[in-house]
């Protein structure tokens, strides 16, 4: 029993409004779909628990952040102590992909592992069920594009029919146990799953991805 361990994780939804993020959460978490959410206003949450292993059950707090907060001053609140992302964008409008640097570039400068580096970063194609365009039509370029840009990987997905969100969520998390076995998540005075957070000083480093 001593060797059951339990973790907390704070994983970042992120990416422009509409791209189907709380729809992700909503489908991951509760097992429910609808084609009528409101937009996200400031923040929201939910609680996922996995039973990862028989001694580690992993609980993921998954914050979803408005696609209208993205340079808003609370950001570095709403990302402090997060250990991981997804960044979405809606396979449907290449629009939305336009934008997933922006989105990379603002977590990094904003939230570091306590070693400096970049939290993990998946990319996740939504609405996969929809007719695509751009770069997702190209599966082999993305990856590519994905490696180039400093994400994990990238995954597929669909809210409505439920396909790729459970393999993007497990590879992510077998990520953020990696990084925490190998101790680079947890500054030196501190023993819990958290991160160091700069203090927005502009002359401050960002994160050696």
């Amino acid at each position: 029993v001593g060797n059951k361990r339990e973790h907390l994780y704070k994983i970042l939804i992120i990416g422009e409004l509409g791209t189907g993020k709380t729809s992700i959460i909503k489908r991951y978490v509760h097992q429910f779909f609808s084609d009528h959410y409101r937009a996200t206003i400031g923040v929201d949450f939910a609680l996922k628990v996995l039973h990862w292993d028989p001694n580690t059950t992993v609980r993921l707090q998954l914050w979803d952040i408005a696609g209208q907060e993205r340079f808003g001053s609370m950001t570095r609140v709403y990302y402090k102590e997060a250990v991981a992302a997804f960044v979405v964008f809606d396979v449907s409008r290449s629009v939305t992909f336009d934008a997933v640097m922006k989105w990379k570039n603002d977590l990094d400068q904003k939230v570091q592992l306590a070693n400096g580096d970049c939290v993990p970063c998946v990319l996740l194609a939504n609405k996969s069920d929809l007719p695509k365009e751009g770069i997702v039509t190209t599966p082999d370029k993305l990856t590519e594009w994905a490696k180039q840009h400093g994400f994990m990987g990238w995954f597929e997905t669909s809210a409505k029919e439920y396909t790729g969100i459970e393999e993007a969520a497990n590879f992510l998390v077998a990520k953020i146990l990696t990084n925490e076995k190998s101790g680079i998540m947890t500054s030196e005075d501190e023993d819990l799953d958290t991160l160091v957070v700069g203090d927005g000083q502009p002359d401050r480093n960002w994160c050696s991805c």
